[in-house]
């Protein structure tokens, strides 16, 4: 059985301290990252910590001039079924967070994303890569 790989966005209070645990002692491999996140390869998933500050206050970072919900989770699905989802939800009158969009164009890691709540207010999070092997580009 092949499985798209999963995504996961979860709130952390310190970047470092999360780059240390899951960089070093995990040993997952970096990806992108920015002041406010960092993504990791977590055994061919793709896990991503959002700084959440002390109160755990945030429930946004901006993420390629998006406000991106925190926490989320998803999956990176191949490129023809994430449109067509895509299109499956606009059919069904589906309020995005965030509309289906391309992030990071023409940049390591571009991809098509979008972000919508499912009936219970989680966040979820749908994305594709041309290149699935831009995953954990830097």
């Amino acid at each position: 059985m092949n499985l798209p790989p999963f995504h996961l966005a979860f709130p952390v209070h310190d970047l470092a301290a999360a780059r240390a645990f899951y960089g070093g002692v995990m040993g997952c491999p970096e990806g992108r990252s920015s002041d406010e996140w960092i993504d990791f390869d977590f055994h061919g998933h793709q896990i991503v910590a959002h700084l959440s500050g002390d109160a755990g206050d945030r429930t946004s970072n901006p993420v390629d001039g998006h406000d991106v919900p925190v926490p989320h989770f998803g999956l990176v699905l191949d490129m023809d079924v994430w449109e067509a989802l895509a299109e499956r939800l606009k059919a069904a009158g589906t309020e995005f967070v965030i509309e289906p969009t391309i992030r990071f164009k023409g940049k390591p890691g571009e991809q098509a994303t979008m972000f919508l709540r499912d009936p219970s207010g989680n966040a979820l999070e749908f994305k594709a890569f041309a290149d699935i092997g831009q995953l954990f580009a830097k």
